[in-house]
């Protein structure tokens, strides 16, 4: 998850220089931390930063999407490595592999990961927001099994799958977060595995058939 990278949108709009997104990130996790999250404006974070409000937005279109900008680029990461995954690795094997290498968080990195976690399970605006970007990343890794398969990507198994793996990922990020004695991609590795050999590459062939 860890990586400097522009926010997808910051290609469409450009970059300006002098700051970028996961400094503004860093800054406004901070201000949240310290005095809420409705109570820290937009203008607050700019003059953190020392940039102005418009460039804020040139990064952001919210003050929410701030907590969101490692994750969006990991959901970018995995659809770029899934789309290059040899088409004879299974399925849930090209998913694994797709994960380990689109995170890098370490336990050092705990400290502010949980800060964020608490931010979103107790601000009701934040959860909410939450549930845009969990569904972008069940999606990456269902539009992979739908191409894989060939089957629509709303249909039964590329679905299972697109929530099986999101829910398996938050797993190993709430265990890693309580223990802190290691990279998460110990633990999603080890969740990873465990779930690959319940879907296997076989039963993905398509969906059952009420009519048989």
């Amino acid at each position: 998850m860890t990586t400097d990278s522009p926010a997808p949108h910051e290609a469409r709009r450009g970059r300006p220089p002098g700051t970028s997104a996961r400094e503004l990130e860093v800054i406004a996790l901070r201000l949240f931390s310290e005095q809420g999250f409705h109570e820290t404006t937009v203008d607050q974070i700019a003059a953190a930063a020392h940039v102005t409000k418009r460039t804020f937005f040139r990064y952001y279109d919210t003050k929410a999407d701030v907590l969101w900008n490692e994750f969006d680029t990991e959901v970018a990461t995995i659809q770029s490595l899934l789309a290059a995954s040899p088409e004879d690795l299974p399925v849930l094997e090209a998913v694994r592999l797709a994960v380990l290498e689109a995170n890098h968080y370490s336990a050092e990195d705990v400290p502010e990961l949980r800060m964020r976690m608490s931010l979103v399970s107790t601000v009701p605006e934040l959860a909410a927001n939450a549930t845009i970007h969990y569904d972008a990343w069940e999606r990456a890794v269902a539009g992979f099994v739908a191409h894989r398969t060939g089957q629509p990507t709303d249909s039964l198994f590329p679905l299972a799958v697109g929530r099986s793996v999101l829910a398996t990922c938050r797993a190993a990020y709430e265990r890693w977060s309580a223990r802190a004695d290691a990279d998460l991609t110990l633990y999603l590795d080890a969740a990873m595995k465990a779930l690959a050999a319940g879907f296997a590459d076989t039963v993905l062939v398509t969906e059952p058939d009420p009519t048989r």
